[in-house]
């Protein structure tokens, strides 16, 4: 079906930003409304594209009249349907809390940051549309250089971890430009689904297996795949918190969603990436990735820099499960790149609305917040549930199907690394849970303190942080139409 109601979800973020560089120059109030405006309505725009391909099937748009394969292709189907909706609803919730934020740590360049955020938001919208290879990577290249930018207006150290983050990404978009061109070079199409056609032609092509290779491995550092993930912790840490409440949700699973579109795409006989040795190398990877990454996080005392070597495990739980070629472990990946972003802006939220009150990420700030902030943990403590796997949240059904398909694979590394993952998850949460909630029971035993006043973050965070925190149940519990509607129907019968 034809339709540019999808053009529309991504172009008034992108014309916003430029209103709010012009408009809050001079005039600072105007900001905000603006861009929970252009969000909101972006918001309400994915719902009815999600409705419509459900109902009519996908929705195709050719830039400027240009058919495919000459013409860039703009596609929805569900599954990137449902990505559209995920990037907008997750960007304006996240900009509630990002803007007392950025008010507080950017006074003089709030203008600067959200026109930034908002070329940020409308090119991952980009990124889940975009049927062409070579558009992709431009989408690509908007996301990361606004992303940059976003980092280095953090304070101390941040530019230095912009700097790095630079370097790793012009490094993987040197990789996946260079795939791209050796399938241009092989197929003479950068249209995916046409280039999918040359396939079977192509079987046992060394070029062939060269080209995916280097995309495989530029995406592979766009999303921190371990051992590729060097630049994320500090990238993350040091952002200014507006910026990673945003980056931290999306940037890594619309990355691997791009990783499982190839693969849902190019799937045939002819992708020798998909061979069982291939994929069982992947799989170790990603198992090694998640037991390293999680014991990595064992070891810090800063509960941002902790959520960002979560981060990096769960990219390992996505591309393991995805690589896992079957159906179970297909499903697993694509419902724990919703249920991840979801649960990685819970915890985000909690953590910004904990240092926006005590000033501090440090364990050694949370005593008694229990006390102090009974909304705030009591959100972060779903997601925390969440991220170990508790139910009904909505992290234990898509570790669930990862299990399920990890045992119906025998790749039993890949079941080991999750399980192990989940307790080391109990292990950092339980600790924080102790640390804010007997650690004010303690001190006032030695010194005799009063009940602590409770102070509460401002109802900008909170509010998100408590609707969030909802969501992690309200997912959970739709697991099912979610899984018959949307996500089964896009995985291959092959699979």
């Amino acid at each position: 079906m034809k339709s540019n109601l999808h053009m529309y979800v991504m172009a008034v973020p992108l014309l916003t930003a430029f209103l709010v560089n012009i408009c809050g120059r001079t005039n600072r109030k105007a900001i905000a409304p603006l861009v929970l405006g252009a969000l909101g309505f972006s918001s309400l725009l994915a719902i009815f594209v999600l409705r419509q391909t459900l109902t009519f099937g996908d929705l195709s748009y050719t830039v400027g009249g240009w058919t495919p394969p000459w013409g860039i292709e703009l596609l929805v189907d569900p599954l990137s349907a449902l990505m559209l909706l995920l990037i907008s609803g997750i960007s304006f919730l996240a900009t509630f809390a990002a803007l007392p934020c950025v008010k507080r740590d950017l006074e003089d360049r709030q203008h600067i940051f959200f026109t930034l955020y908002l070329i940020l938001i409308a090119g991952l919208m980009g990124l889940v549309l975009t049927a062409d290879a070579f558009n992709l990577y431009v989408m690509l290249e908007i996301t990361s250089i606004t992303t940059y930018g976003l980092i280095a207006l953090g304070r101390g150290r941040a530019p230095l971890s912009s700097f790095n983050y630079i370097i790793m990404g012009s490094v993987a978009a040197c990789f996946y430009l260079l795939g791209v061109g050796y399938l241009y070079l092989l197929t003479g199409t950068l249209n995916m689904a046409h280039i999918a056609t040359y396939l079977p032609a192509l079987q046992g092509s060394g070029a062939l297996a060269t080209a995916l290779a280097f995309i495989l491995v530029g995406l592979w550092i766009k999303m921190a795949f371990f051992p590729l993930h060097g630049w994320l912790p500090r990238a993350y840490s040091d952002a200014p918190d507006g910026a990673g409440l945003l980056i931290a949700p999306l940037m890594t699973k619309v990355t691997v969603y791009l990783m499982v579109r190839l693969m849902l795409t190019f799937q045939s006989p002819a992708f020798p990436l998909l061979s069982m040795d291939v994929g069982t190398l992947i799989v170790w990877a990603a198992a090694i990735g998640i037991i390293c990454a999680s014991s990595l996080a064992l070891g810090q005392r800063n509960l941002k820099l902790m959520l960002t070597y979560i981060i990096i495990a769960e990219v390992g739980y996505m591309v393991g499960g995805a690589w896992l070629a079957n159906e179970q472990g297909m499903t697993g990946a694509l419902l724990h790149i919703v249920n991840d972003a979801l649960m990685t802006l819970c915890l985000f939220l909690a953590a910004v609305a904990i240092a926006y009150r005590t000033g501090s990420f440090h364990f050694d700030s949370l005593k008694g917040l229990y006390r102090k902030m009974p909304l705030t943990m009591a959100a972060f403590t779903v997601g925390a549930f969440a991220m170990i796997g508790i139910p009904p949240t909505c992290g234990f059904f898509s570790k669930w199907y990862l299990l399920l398909g990890g045992i119906e694979a025998g790749q039993w590394q890949f079941v080991v690394a999750l399980i192990f993952s989940s307790l080391v998850n109990a292990v950092l949460f339980f600790r924080i849970i102790e640390i804010a909630y007997f650690g004010s029971l303690q001190e006032s035993e030695h010194h005799g303190d009063a009940i602590t006043e409770r102070q509460e973050a401002p109802w900008w965070i909170l509010s998100p942080l408590a609707l969030t925190a909802v969501l992690l149940i309200v997912v959970g519990l739709s697991t099912g139409p979610l899984v018959n509607n949307i996500i089964r129907v896009m995985i291959p019968v092959s699979f």
